[in-house]
């Protein structure tokens, strides 16, 4: 993540050459998506407990349900 505000940080700045831009912007479409799926794994183990001492999922609001 860190990496990824990095690269948007310079890409507004506008330090970088045309090529630079473009091989930031591929990079941070890869770190997008693993951001991405490492969220939605972390979701999945979300877990709460219920009233009987035993695990079950927690529903999670989504932005998109919002």
């Amino acid at each position: 993540m860190a990496e990824l505000e990095q690269l948007v940080e310079k890409m507004e700045g506008g330090e970088l050459t045309l090529d630079e831009s473009l091989k930031a912007f591929e990079r941070g479409v890869v770190l997008t998506r693993l951001c991405q799926a490492e969220l939605k794994n972390a979701e999945l183990k979300v877990q709460q407990l219920n009233s009987d001492g035993e695990l079950e999922a927690l529903e999670i609001d989504s932005p998109d349900n919002a």
